[in-house]
């Protein structure tokens, strides 16, 4: 469908990639990861045309529908929610609008009998006709259902744009994008502000997305649930697995391992060689042998090792004095802004050494929770620090907090007291800023950039609780194994709000639940609380069944039996066809590469011969019909597991 064939970017005459080549075939899902810096965003933006390669082509068919969701976009601030999404759907708005002012000069006109009103009524009637073929009549439905799923609620819809955060808005610029219903779509970190409700409902959409995807995240949970393929942008070079995220680290782990033996081998088959030719190069009777070690030299193809792109953060944080026993004690906090009520009678309590996470859709009070605690906005309630805690604090929006002036070395050594201060240039280098680049002016850093200096800012003090809001937005993966990795060996009290499960995976053991201005305790890890809100969810769907009048009381106890056999039968169920979309992604793996080694055979000019008698283009033919069959199988089944889904809720 799409094809790049050997591109080359440079910025500023220095190599940013080269010689990329790679195809986009019809329904992908690809996952495109590198480290910060590596090209990820220019790449999407030479398949949109923003960016023109120095050589190379981009072949892209000519009546491609792109979706392009950029990382920092403009939004119109003026509008309603609901006209923001209808109005980038041009060719209905367009439309719509025509019909209405037609009605309107309808409405005004009385020469019912003229040519000029049968000429507006016939235009009428053909707008209409259009209108309803692009079903612009179930167009309202499809808004609704879309903002709904990441995140809205209905009374939103009205609401004008300027009173939304920066991660709702980029939530109304999604739902542009996917009901315009393009071919491909290239998201940019697209996770970055959706809260793992919306993570999970766009994972279900883009399984389910018609069209190819390419995506830049640097969640590998979103990218395992999304993705069959992965492109790995690194020093220049492009890598190509037909895997998972997750799968296709393993792949490449295992190649790396791979050519390190095999290029072991040759050198010491070099050295051997070498030697022999050494040894005997001036005796007469070894002068053939001696030839034709050298030739076998001279036609040797070296074996290359794939470099690997080493900078990576490093992260100690400094040993924490010991605090009281209670952290935090929070007693019922209310908060509101303006009249719109966000928290409620919230009472907890974080003990010493805890490790907590905030979860929730956004907007239910997560970030608002971190600045009470920090005495940052006012609130109703009484929040009590323990002995001896002194809080480091990483905010979502760094923009607040770092001045965009200074220059990367001044930011941290203003922050700086005592003796830490000699060591500002050692810590900036832990995190990457070396040479020129720690006199940057904070104001021209990337995302990635001012997420690692903000986390440098916390080795200044060796605070005994952490408050993180959302670290992990724009850090690339290894920089988060990092982080993740420094926090367990932490060794005071943790508060992490955060969307990234992967990232909490191992790192938290109690979970705050947000939701209707209060909050809710879950003890055990994200992926328990993931679970349990589940079951939660299934609960809760039974006993609103199970409502009746008193009457009926014998019968329902005597249903109650019934009804958790049809819950035991319906998780079968959903078992049951998770299994058989496991074994049918494996069979389709299988015959993707037998797929791929044909083709490798039939364009390879030494397989003339066998050729020559069709064999190998039926089989090839065979297995393609089979992988045909074996896709639609598993659209069926995943249709069939999230009806399942929807009757779990």
């Amino acid at each position: 469908m799409i094809s790049l064939q050997q591109v080359r970017v440079e910025y500023s005459g220095e190599l940013l990639f080269g010689d990329v080549s790679f195809f986009i075939r019809e329904g992908e899902k690809i996952g495109l990861v590198g480290n910060n810096g590596s090209g990820k965003t220019t790449l999407l933006k030479v398949l949109t045309g923003q960016v023109q390669p120095v050589s190379g082509t981009v072949n892209l068919p000519g009546s491609l529908r792109i979706g392009y969701l950029p990382q920092h976009m403009v939004h119109q601030e003026d509008e309603t929610v609901y006209n923001v999404v209808f109005y980038a759907l041009e060719q209905i708005a367009g439309l719509h609008e025509q019909i209405s002012r037609i009605n309107a000069s309808l409405a005004e006109r009385t020469d019912y009998d003229s040519q000029d009103y049968a000429r507006l009524l016939d235009q009428l009637s053909a707008a209409t006709e259009k209108y309803q073929l692009l079903e612009g009549d179930k167009v309202e439905a499809a808004i609704e259902r879309t903002l709904t799923g990441l995140g809205f609620d209905p009374e939103d819809l009205t609401a004008r744009m300027n009173t939304f955060s920066g991660g709702w808005k980029m939530r109304v610029e999604l739902a542009k994008i996917l009901l315009q219903e393009p071919d491909l779509l290239l998201l940019d970190e697209p996770t970055n502000h959706l809260d793992i409700e919306s993570i999970q409902w766009f994972e279900r959409y883009l399984t389910h997305f018609q069209g190819a995807v390419v995506l830049i995240s640097h969640d590998r949970a979103f990218l395992d649930a999304v993705t069959t393929r992965t492109l790995e942008l690194s020093l220049g070079r492009l890598f190509d697995f037909r895997l998972p995220y997750s799968q296709y680290r393993k792949e490449r782990e295992r190649l790396r391992e791979q050519q390190k033996a095999e290029y072991e081998n040759q050198q010491k088959k070099i050295r051997e060689t070498q030697e022999f030719i050494d040894r005997f190069r001036y005796k007469a009777n070894k002068a053939s042998l001696v030839q034709s070690r050298i030739k076998q030299l001279e036609k040797m193809e070296q074996v290359q090792v794939d470099q690997e792109d080493q900078q990576t953060m490093h992260i100690r944080f400094p040993e924490p004095p010991r605090s009281g026993r209670e952290v935090i004690k929070a007693g019922g906090i209310t908060k509101y802004y303006g009249q719109q009520l966000v928290l409620e009678g919230v009472d907890f309590l974080i003990e010493r050494g805890e490790r907590v996470a905030f979860v929730g859709r956004n907007g239910e009070g997560k970030t608002t929770m971190a600045r009470v605690l920090l005495g940052e906005t006012d609130y109703s309630g009484e929040v009590t620090l323990g002995h001896q805690v002194e809080i480091g604090y990483y905010a979502q929006n760094q923009d607040e907090f770092l001045d965009d002036e200074l220059t990367v070395f001044q930011t941290l050594d203003q922050a700086a007291q005592g003796e830490v201060r000699k060591q500002v240039r050692n810590i900036l280098g832990a995190f990457l800023f070396q040479g020129e680049a720690v006199n940057k002016k904070v104001g021209v850093l990337s995302g990635g950039e001012r997420s690692r200096l903000a986390l440098a800012r916390l080795l200044l003090h060796p605070y005994n609780m952490l408050i993180l809001d959302e670290p992990t937005n724009h850090l690339d993966m290894r920089s988060k194994e990092v982080l993740k990795q420094a926090l367990l060996d932490y060794q005071g009290t943790l508060l992490v709000v955060s969307h990234d499960r992967d990232f909490m995976d191992g790192l938290v053991s109690k979970v705050y639940e947000f939701r209707d201005h209060n909050l809710k305790e879950h003890i055990g890890g994200i992926y328990d609380f993931l679970r349990k809100k589940q079951l939660d969810q299934l609960d809760e769907l039974n006993r609103g069944a199970g409502k009746t009048s008193s009457a009926k009381t014998k019968k329902q106890d005597s249903g109650s039996k019934a009804d958790f056999e049809q819950r035991k039968a319906h998780n079968r169920r959903i078992r049951r066809t998770e299994k058989s979309i496991e074994k049918t992604e494996q069979r389709i793996e299988e015959l993707e590469q037998k797929l791929e080694a044909l083709n490798s055979k039939m364009t390879d000019p030494q397989n003339e011969e066998e050729r020559g008698d069709g064999a190998i283009y039926s089989e090839y033919e065979q297995l393609r019909q089979e992988h045909e069959q074996e896709m639609e199988q598993w659209e069926q089944l995943h249709s069939e597991l999230e009806q399942l889904y929807q009757q779990s809720q």
